[in-house]
């Protein structure tokens, strides 16, 4: 998540990285749903094959992708000056909206099978049919996401899918029709993948150097699986805890993406701030200075 598309974009045209991103992650998608189709029939085998099967998946994906890595890296000259350029505030505001997005996704990723399974009572069977509707969304989320980000900017795109994503959690627990399900499972399955190249252009709006770019997403991927892991840990002892309340694990879930979206609110005030007191790249991202 870290090298590969700090390698592949600078080869890609600043116009259409967006997009490039959300193919590149697009893997993560496919994964979800592969796993699903692939690991089942491999435990009939046993659990030492299954592992065995997915890493011979591994090897063969990965001689198949081997050519077409870029015969070179492109590295913008790093100035002497440039060295101790201090971080834009907004990356900050951007790890922090990072870290809340992996909390709010992590109840609907766990707990969403066993909410309709057992929850809504509708059995295991519909429960694999909601999973499979994440999968796809899963698919489909990080070529689209990408997509808004180059149509739209990173920021508005970023704003646009965290309050689409808080409404969607927020419908889970008063939703109990299939249909009504089906559809919030896909547009939550797009969320995990999709938000990450989302992330990754909006680093780019804001740092303009490659090498720093790189030392951001870095720093943005540590924050994002810190509080996922966390967020994992407190959800499943909070559901312990409460008896099974699935709503309550989707309503923090929903409040900790409304979090993520008033802190586009700390962006407004830093344009607010004199202009020779932000960093030049801050108000050309953030559209104060053309």
């Amino acid at each position: 998540m870290v090298l590969v598309a700090a390698t592949v974009l600078p080869h890609v045209p600043a116009a259409r990285r967006g997009l490039a991103s959300g193919a590149i992650f697009l893997g993560i998608g496919l994964g979800i749903a592969g796993s699903g189709t692939i690991v089942p029939p491999l435990l009939s085998l046993g659990l030492q094959q299954t592992w065995f099967g997915l890493g011979l998946l591994a090897l063969v994906l990965t001689a198949a992708s081997w050519f077409g890595w870029p015969s070179g890296t492109l590295h913008e000259a790093a100035p002497h000056a440039n060295a101790s350029v201090a971080t834009p505030p907004g990356v900050y505001l951007l790890f922090g909206q990072y870290a809340f997005m992996a909390a709010g996704l992590v109840p609907a990723m766990v707990f969403l099978v066993d909410y309709v399974a057992r929850g809504l009572g509708a059995g295991p069977h519909v429960g694999a049919m909601i999973w499979v509707m994440y999968g796809l969304g899963a698919i489909v989320g990080p070529v689209t996401y990408g997509f808004l980000a180059d149509t739209l900017g990173a920021r508005l795109s970023i704003r646009l899918v965290l309050a689409v994503q808080a409404t969607a959690v927020g419908l889970l627990p008063v939703s109990s029709s299939f249909t009504a399900l089906a559809l919030l499972a896909v547009i939550l399955g797009s969320f995990p993948p999709g938000i990450v190249p989302l992330a990754l252009a909006r680093v780019h709006e804001l740092v303009p150097n490659h090498h720093h770019q790189q030392l951001a997403w870095s720093r943005a991927t540590v924050s994002f699986a810190t509080f996922q892991a966390l967020a994992g840990f407190a959800y499943s002892a909070l559901f312990n805890g409460s008896g099974g309340q699935h709503a309550l694990l989707f309503m923090i879930a929903a409040g900790a993406i409304v979090v993520a979206l008033l802190l586009e609110l700390g962006m407004i005030l830093l344009n607010r701030r004199p202009s020779e007191a932000v960093p030049t790249h801050t108000l050309i991202a953030t559209g104060t200075l053309e």
